[in-house]
């Protein structure tokens, strides 16, 4: 069977569930589609997509179902009607939520006869169909290799795990990781703006400092997953004192501390726990004991 060949429904036409099925018409998939309001069907239609008059039809359509709505609530409202028959039906819910609502939509899926992965879109709609579109998945791996020359259409498609709450943890760990690196950026844009140094300027010297930054991860990772932190390169009890500087600059600028004194309340209180002496990742002590061993 070539990819091609298999037959995709993508329920749900907003931006990125329109673009989704745009990819997937693009890529040659007998492309279904299905939404509340059917109007958001018709440039799909025009560009060859057929539009299911019912849920119901659209799981018929299809092999594969891609779901990308408000939530999951709408996921359940939607699949819960007395005459919607998922038995046989492979979903792939690409709808932002928790994990514990994907493990709880999953055991329900599963026990309606459908086979059940979760995901998360790391991407904005202009993005699906090209390789700068990261698209989480998780749960059994054969439903996932079974569609994957479907789903690879989509973009740099990965594979996280058995366990259908993965996809959503990744995602809230990778929002996680994008506002701490704006408001850090925003942080050293308004003390530059307040020496008259204007963002674009300062913004090449804050990207270098980022890039450098992401290179200490695999390293500091180790050091978590063994729980152990020596420091190699700076003891915590000698950051606090270039925290205590950040704090001090920023109020004498007239910039808001909030952010400084909360990562050096942080610090803090791990010093007090005797860790002064350790690296920086010690303290993910304060954000979850991490597992070791």
């Amino acid at each position: 069977m070539n990819a091609t060949d298999t037959s995709v429904t993508v329920i749900g036409l907003g931006l990125m569930g329109q673009a989704l099925a745009r990819v997937f018409l693009k890529a040659g998939h007998p492309t279904t589609v299905w939404n509340r309001t059917a109007a958001k069907a018709d440039q799909l239609v025009a560009d060859g997509a057929r539009s299911a008059p019912t849920v119901g039809d659209a799981l018929k359509a299809s092999s594969l179902t891609v779901v990308c709505v408000t939530d999951y609530q709408a996921v359940h409202e939607l699949f819960g009607a007395s005459d919607v028959e998922l038995d046989g039906t492979t979903l792939v819910n690409l709808t932002s939520g928790s994990s514990a609502q994907a493990r709880e939509t999953a055991r329900w899926a599963e026990s309606h006869g459908a086979r059940y992965l979760d995901g998360a879109i790391m991407a904005v709609p202009p993005a699906i169909g090209t390789a700068e579109a990261v698209i989480l998945h998780s749960g059994p791996r054969a439903d996932f290799e079974t569609h994957r020359p479907a789903l690879d259409s989509l973009g740099t498609v990965t594979y996280l795990g058995a366990d259908h709450g993965l996809a959503s943890l990744y995602d809230v760990a990778g929002l996680a990781m994008m506002w701490s690196v704006l408001n850090a950026w925003l942080q050293g844009t308004a003390l530059l703006l307040a020496a008259g140094v204007d963002a674009a300027t300062y913004a090449p010297f804050a990207r270098q400092i980022a890039v450098g930054v992401a290179g200490w991860l695999p390293g500091y990772a180790r050091q978590v997953d063994s729980g152990s932190f020596p420091a190699e390169v700076s003891a915590l009890e000698t950051d606090v004192r270039a925290m205590a500087h950040l704090i001090e600059e920023s109020e004498a600028m007239g910039v808001n501390a909030e952010l400084p004194r909360l990562i050096k309340a942080l610090a803090d209180r791990s010093i007090a726990a005797g860790h002064g002496g350790e690296q920086y990742p010690v303290l993910i002590e304060e954000f979850g004991k991490p597992r070791t061993g």
